[in-house]
């Protein structure tokens, strides 16, 4: 008998639980919901349910016209180059390689959209010490993802960082070739203004630096049309809930967030307008229009020899990778171990294509570099001859084949790696670059 009473308190104590579960399942708050979302692993082997799961939060989740990261992509198509589930969760797990910090420590705000996105892209800079993402710039106190849009707010990101390493200046260059700064009613797909991008100061003289930068770029740089960030007064920082903090690396998050960003056209909308230039600098300062460009006209003369002259003035190996697209044998180029300073340019025209500065051990047996000495020197290709598409590079003018370039260079240094066949180059040793006619592109070193 004991043991029978012993069973039924148990069951029904268990109804008593289960009833009180669920009578709070829909007292949940919007922050519980949120952080429930996702976690249904099995379809992200699907596309299209990670995308219904994307897209699947109620009205109820974002209060008056905000929308959950990822609304308005039901109609876009994921990149082709999305990752495989392994693939995003090493590059969610990357960290920034370590700098020589000076202990000086200073805050700031940007706002370029989902914050998501922008404090994924800022923990990847150099003497950057921390990024939290919240909410700034409206009406109410205290805003939660919930009711931050209805109060005025926008979503912002507060960078914690060395200025001895890294300027307030560069910050804001590197966040505005990470974002849309052009779009003045929000980010892509995430439409709205408190979507919308916003420098913040907190003096005259950072206001100064803001103002100047955003001429500058409307002046000199890449967009078709006008800056529209806005440049306001420094207003209080709230913090996001603790699950949006470093959403990108989320054991479960990370995937929702690589396929939010794919969808979303931001990483197509930085490569169009800086290539692979995504770093903290502006390329027109440090290096003149005119030299920028030489890299192309001190060439365009170049008249390519017939076939049976390219034959006898190239080595075999030469030939068939410029002229056949043929790949030389991993770790057989002389070039691959190479640390000499000075420019590697095309082994039939001379153009430059690409600077020592740039290169790096990749490890796979080819001459490995992080960008060309130019985005001029260089043309890009699709390339289908395996089964998966690829991207092939050639030289502007002689139209040699050089290589391919992938996304798995330094991220650090903008995550690209071009992928050089050593016999379609030569190098020009820095010591005879002068003599060479090579003079104007001791800059690049």
């Amino acid at each position: 008998m004991g043991y029978i009473a012993l069973i039924v308190a148990l069951a029904l104590g268990g109804g008593v639980v289960y009833q009180e579960f669920f009578s709070n399942a829909e007292s949940h708050t919007v922050e519980e919901r949120s952080q429930e979302q996702g976690t249904v692993f099995d379809v992200l082997d699907d596309a299209t349910k990670a995308k219904q799961m994307l897209e699947g939060s109620t009205d109820s989740d974002v209060a008056d016209e905000s929308t959950e990261e990822g609304d308005g992509t039901g109609d876009e198509q994921l990149n082709e180059d999305t990752m495989t589930k392994e693939e995003i969760a090493a590059e969610a797990n990357v960290t920034t390689p370590p700098v020589t910090l000076t202990g000086q420590t200073a805050t700031m705000l940007v706002a370029g959209g989902c914050f998501w996105c922008v404090e994924a892209d800022l923990e990847k800079l150099p003497g950057v010490m921390e990024v939290v993402s919240g909410y700034a710039g409206g009406s109410t106190e205290s805003p939660t993802y919930s009711n931050y849009a209805k109060g005025g707010h926008r979503e912002v990101v507060e960078v914690t960082y060395d200025p001895g390493v890294v300027s307030y200046e560069q910050i804001l260059i590197y966040a505005m070739k990470h974002m849309d700064p052009t779009d003045d009613d929000g980010s892509f797909h995430d439409r709205g203004e408190y979507y919308s991008p916003a420098f913040y100061y907190e003096s005259d003289a950072q206001k100064a630096i803001i103002e100047a930068l955003i001429a500058e770029v409307n002046d000199k740089g890449p967009y078709n049309k006008p800056l529209a960030i806005d440049v306001e007064k420094r207003p209080q920082f709230w913090p996001a809930e603790d699950y949006h903090q470093d959403y990108y690396k989320g054991s479960l998050s990370q995937f929702k967030y690589k396929y939010y960003r794919a969808a979303s056209g931001r990483d197509d909308f930085i490569k169009k307008y800086w290539g692979t230039d995504t770093g903290a600098d502006l390329p027109w300062r440090s290096v003149s229009a005119e030299a920028a460009a030489s890299a192309v006209v001190n060439w365009k003369n170049f008249t390519k020899p017939s076939d049976a002259d390219l034959r006898s003035q190239l080595s075999d190996l030469a030939y068939r990778v410029t002229q056949e697209e043929a790949t030389e044998k991993a770790f057989s180029s002389p070039y691959d171990k190479f640390w000499e300073d000075g420019i590697y340019v095309d082994v039939v025209s001379g153009e430059p294509l690409y600077s020592s500065k740039d290169k790096f051990d990749s490890g796979t047996g080819w001459p490995s570099f992080v960008k060309p000495i130019t985005p001029a020197a260089v043309t890009e290709h699709k390339d289908f001859k395996l089964l998966l598409p690829r991207t092939e590079i050639r030289s502007t003018i002689a139209d040699s084949h050089l290589g391919h370039v992938f996304t798995d260079g330094p991220e650090d240094r903008g995550g690209l790696r071009y992928c050089m066949n050593g016999a379609a180059l030569k190098f020009i040793p820095k010591s005879e670059m002068e003599a060479k006619g090579y003079g104007d592109y001791l800059q690049y070193l």
